[in-house]
């Protein structure tokens, strides 16, 4: 018994239906861009930066509507025979949304494209004169053409195209209704105008549309430029107090192990406690290994010369001194045991604010003072101005000035504080506390706490 064969899959629809599918979602979005305005009814220019500049559209389209209502209403009722009533009301409805222009192209073109249609139609039960012009007379073409020149200034592609088109099909249809003694050259001229002005329109708005993103962009990429260097910065803060924490953590380790050799007489507990201690000490230097390692990964290699301080300002001085910039140094000489953190710190900032001076103002007298008061430590760098204008002597600095300073004072806890003086100088005044078991010592117990003098901050 013969199987009638079995219906093959279904195929791929023919290409009729994927044209006409195609061609209906098309018209849909022709006439979705023809029926809403692809932007708000912000006026054109309104985030110039000058005033005159956000007036100036306001006044080009009341000059455009105070000169075609008149001209428009004139040519009706004088050159094509129009009474002046509906002359006047026509030339009105052609010509008075003129003044939406700047903000409400798109809804100025609803009412301007069926007034010009509906013109025309009027001008049919008029006898043509011998230099007529139908369907468009010249106020209708030119303030039409003004019209298009906004919508692609303002509005999408698609939208600009959904409007050509219907501009198009409307002169088409007229050509083919009127009479033929009817001159319709401006039935075709219209469209070939308007495609000229509404490229120029379109090429001009997306000149200015790419010309804001990459303002857009530029502020973007400064902003991760910044982020980048307050994070390479904050790794470079990092391996350099992984020594200092490193060094408390070797004490704690040799403490914890000499312990039950230094002292006679400890219980096994107290030996197992300090052997406890010793480990987790040893354990932790060697997480912060695995963590230098990480903030190393870009191969560089770690400086093996101890962290400096304090007590190498004056070498720091010095050095500036001979590489041509004059500098005063006051460290005071009671500021006592000062923390690492701090001591490291204090001596970054200076030499970070003397290569400033160095890059900014060559040869301008600084002052650099560190003193310690109230529990803080207080480190002040002032300069002048430059003797003369010059070329900076160093492009490159130790590290990214003044986001550099401002993570180790608040890494410390402190206050920053810089900014230009009146005389063109410059002021980088940094404060940061001190443990109380630390601060200088010397002011009687009763005596009231000193306050920072103004040079100290």
């Amino acid at each position: 018994m013969a199987t009638s064969p079995s219906p093959s899959p279904a195929g791929p629809p023919p290409p009729a239906d994927g044209l006409l599918s195609a061609a209906r979602r098309n018209l849909r979005e022709l006439a979705h861009g023809l029926s809403h305005a692809s932007h708000p009814s912000t006026p054109l220019l309104a985030d110039a930066p000058k005033p005159w500049q956000r007036l100036l559209p306001y006044v080009v389209v009341l000059a455009l509507a105070a000169t075609f209502i008149p001209v428009t209403i004139t040519v009706l009722a004088s050159q094509y025979g129009v009474p002046g009533a509906l002359a006047g009301a026509l030339g009105v409805a052609q010509a008075a949304p003129l003044l939406m222009l700047a903000h409400r192209p798109l809804q100025a073109w609803w009412i301007i494209f069926p007034a010009d249609i509906v013109s025309a139609l009027v001008l049919l039960a008029h006898d043509p004169g011998r230099h007529d012009t139908w369907p468009w007379p010249p106020p209708t073409l030119v303030a039409y053409l003004f019209l298009l020149l906004a919508l692609g200034l303002r509005e999408t592609r698609r939208t600009v195209v959904a409007v050509w088109a219907a501009t198009a099909a409307a002169g088409a249809v007229l050509h083919l209704i009127a009479p033929s003694d009817r001159a319709t050259g401006s039935a075709l001229l219209l469209p070939i105008l308007g495609a000229v002005v509404l490229v120029i329109g379109a090429a001009v708005r997306e000149r200015g549309e790419a010309t804001r993103r990459l303002a857009e962009q530029e502020t973007i990429s400064e902003a991760e430029r910044a982020q980048r260097t307050l994070l390479e910065e904050r790794t470079r803060i990092a391996r350099e107090l992984h020594d200092v924490v490193a060094h408390h953590m070797s004490v704690i380790t040799v403490q914890a192990d000499s312990a039950p050799y230094r002292i006679s007489g400890l219980s096994e507990p107290a030996r197992e406690e300090f052997a406890s201690i010793a480990a987790a000490a040893r354990e932790s230097l060697g997480e912060m290994r695995r963590l230098l390692s990480v903030l190393r990964s870009d191969g560089t290699e770690g400086d093996r010369a101890p962290q400096p301080g304090l007590d190498r300002l004056q070498q720091l001085v010095e050095a500036t001194v001979r590489a041509g910039l004059p500098v005063e140094l006051s460290l005071a000489a009671d500021l006592g045991e000062v923390p690492s953190a701090v001591d490291l710190s204090a001596y970054r900032i200076v030499q970070e604010a003397l290569a400033n001076v160095v890059r900014h103002a060559p040869g301008a007298r600084t002052q650099v003072s560190v003193r310690a008061s109230a529990g803080h430590l207080n480190v002040l760098v002032v300069n002048g101005p430059a003797p003369k204008p010059a070329s900076p002597l160093e492009s490159a600095g130790t590290g990214h000035g003044l986001v550099g300073m401002r993570e180790r004072v608040r890494l410390t806890g402190g206050t920053l504080d810089t900014g230009p003086l009146p005389d063109g100088g410059f002021r980088v005044a940094a404060r940061m506390p001190l443990p109380p078991a630390h601060s200088p010592a010397g002011s009687p117990p009763d005596s009231p706490s000193v306050q920072p003098s103004s040079e100290d901050l």
